[in-house]
């Protein structure tokens, strides 16, 4: 008699395990040391995260721990500190301080009690993507300007002081924002792009019509200015929506809306009916990759660019077998003369081995190396790689082929996943849940504390007695910044601390921004909204979604958040997952348009 542990576990991971309840799940789980192992697979669980959260986690380089996230995610927390104006924290009721800002994390609710999963924060605002695909913001998406009380929000300096949905015609995968605006990428492997919250447009172009991997998006990423697309393939594509002849075309179609009366109101129950349109042009079509030496833990496979991370005016690169690249992208006439430039001493373990940072301190320099993720914005970007031997690296925009990457001792071989920056204060989110910011004080977006409550020498607090006295009964000056990362509380007390995981992090401007999973729920937390009640238990999912059900649904059936083109019918064996070998020179075509 064939028994279920007898099928091929390809078969099991792909085709049974994903049409379990939950319940169900951890019930076979129990039953012996096999599907103990197996309802255990982190790959099984980081693809249900995906069906069912709409969580893709592509911004962070976690390697574990999804069974624990996917647990976590049924009542995720929104946190938010730092500066408030331009309503950027969205907060019904400012806490108040010694300093007027907020210098410590505070929850913030939304309305419609929405599982946040991913957060994305722009010059004065944030962006927010719930398991269901809609996107709510907050703040001003151009805090460089002003709006009328009567405007709309078709105008992109119209503040919205507390949490807004976008309506939106299909449900949103990733978001990236810039300093004045933001691109997503839509579950039809649409781009869209925002200079204002009720405008935005699609970019029409058969460069991006998804009908091959040369023409699927795979990720979107902002820089200051412009937008660019990686696709599957490893193409990348820029466009300046702010400089001629696009920002032209964007400003007469503005005045035909505008006269139509298209204005973006909010309604009553806090949704922006977005008025979409689609801008038929092509964008910019990057050069290829230069020749590249093989890295000791490259993969098979050619090499191509799986990460991009935008600087004020540059692109960082990434490819699949850890090689660091740039390349500026001013506009769409300098761009095409530039080319990729490799960037070795982010790259190549003996390289960083030969570090001043190892070679003068006990620091201990990593045996091997493969770059995963990268992140930047405004002049600095961030190479790292994950586990509990991480490397962090800093670049600016000025580095080059022969420059050195500043490095923290204190981020070095610390499960460090995610790495952040504001304009003068960075984060760095561990795999084991926690914050650690370090910079300036930044109007409280270190997220440390009341500067005026904390004890004399304590980081984010004054050095000495005096001072803080001095501010506390003047109102200032602020404190000092700190240079080594200390760790942010989400709540009051080492007790209720230890029981916060964050799982995500923000940062832009002078605003930070945290998800947050309450491993413990306490009976009383301080939040910005009381109102909404927990979500419901997950478990057995719908297997469809009518039209009209409400955006905080479960998604229905298994595979509806998978990426449509990529089959399941083959995968690397359980036992084999994680094995890389060799490398090889990388596909490239380019063109200018």
């Amino acid at each position: 008699m064939t028994m279920l542990s007898d099928l091929p576990i390809e078969v099991l991971l792909d085709n049974v395990l994903p049409w379990l309840a939950i319940p169900d799940l951890i019930h076979l789980g129990q039953t012996d040391h096999f599907f103990a192992r197996l309802c255990d697979d982190e790959t099984f669980w980081k693809r249900k995260l995906e069906e069912d959260f709409n969580f893709t986690d592509e911004r962070t380089a976690r390697i574990s721990g999804w069974k624990h996230l996917y647990r976590g995610l049924l009542n995720p927390k929104t946190y938010v500190w730092g500066e408030t104006s331009k309503g950027r924290l969205g907060l019904r009721k400012i806490p108040s301080t010694t300093l007027h800002d907020v210098p410590y994390p505070v929850e913030l609710q939304i309305k419609s009690g929405a599982r946040i999963v991913s957060l994305s924060a722009a010059g004065w605002a944030f962006f927010a993507l719930d398991s269901a695909g809609s996107v709510y913001v907050w703040g001003t998406l151009n805090g460089t300007s002003y709006a009328l009380q009567h405007d709309g929000y078709s105008e992109p300096a119209k503040p919205a002081h507390t949490p807004l949905r976008l309506d939106m015609p299909s449900p949103t995968r990733s978001i990236s924002c810039g300093r004045l605006h933001a691109t997503t990428l839509d579950d039809q492997h649409r781009v869209w792009t925002f200079l204002s919250w009720g405008r935005p447009f699609r970019l029409d172009t058969p460069a991006l019509n998804a009908t091959t991997l040369d023409s699927t998006p795979a990720l979107v990423e902002c820089g200051w200015n412009f937008s660019s697309v990686l696709t599957k393939s490893g193409d990348v594509y820029v466009w300046w929506p702010f400089s001629a002849p696009l920002k032209d075309v964007i400003a007469a179609h503005d005045v035909a809306m505008d006269a139509a009366d298209q204005k973006a109101h909010a309604t009553e129950s806090d949704v922006i009916p977005c008025s979409t349109w689609e801008l038929r042009q092509e964008p910019t079509m990057l050069p290829p990759l230069p020749q590249l030496p093989e890295l000791p833990l490259g993969l098979a496979e050619p090499v191509k660019l799986v990460k991009l991370a935008a600087l004020e005016s540059r692109l960082i690169g990434l490819t699949n077998h850890g090689h660091v690249l740039s390349i500026p992208v001013e506009s769409d006439v300098a761009v095409r003369s530039e080319r990729w430039e490799y960037l070795p001493n982010f790259s190549e373990v003996d390289k960083v081995q030969q570090h001043p940072a190892y070679v003068s301190s006990q620091l201990k320099p990593p045996q091997s190396l493969r770059i995963s993720h990268i992140s930047a914005q405004f002049q600095t970007f961030v190479a790292y790689s994950p586990g509990s031997s991480s490397v962090i690296l800093l670049g600016s925009h000025e580095t080059r082929a022969n420059s050195n990457p500043l490095i923290l001792p204190a981020l070095q071989n610390n499960d460090v996943i995610s790495v952040v920056l504001g304009d003068y204060h960075y984060g760095a989110l561990t795999s084991t849940g926690k914050l650690l910011t370090w910079g300036e004080y930044s109007r409280g977006a270190l997220g440390l504390g009341d500067p005026g409550q904390l004890p004399p020498g304590q980081p984010g607090g004054y050095r000495t007695e005096a001072r803080r006295s001095a501010a506390v009964a003047n109102g200032g000056p602020y404190p000092p910044g700190i240079s080594e990362p200390a760790e942010v509380s989400f709540g009051h007390g080492k007790a209720q601390r230890d029981k916060m995981f964050c799982f995500a992090i923000a940062a832009a401007g002078w605003h930070m921004g945290a998800l947050v999973i309450d491993l413990e729920p306490p009976t009383n937390v301080q939040n910005d909204n009381d109102e909404d009640e927990d979500p419901p238990m997950p478990g057995r999912f719908p297997r469809s979604r009518e039209m009209g059900e409400s955006p905080q649904d479960y998604p229905g059936e298994p595979g509806q958040w998978g990426p449509p083109i990529m089959a399941r019918a083959f995968r690397i064996g359980f036992a084999g997952r994680g094995a890389t070998r060799g490398g090889h020179l990388g596909r490239g075509r380019g063109r200018g348009l």
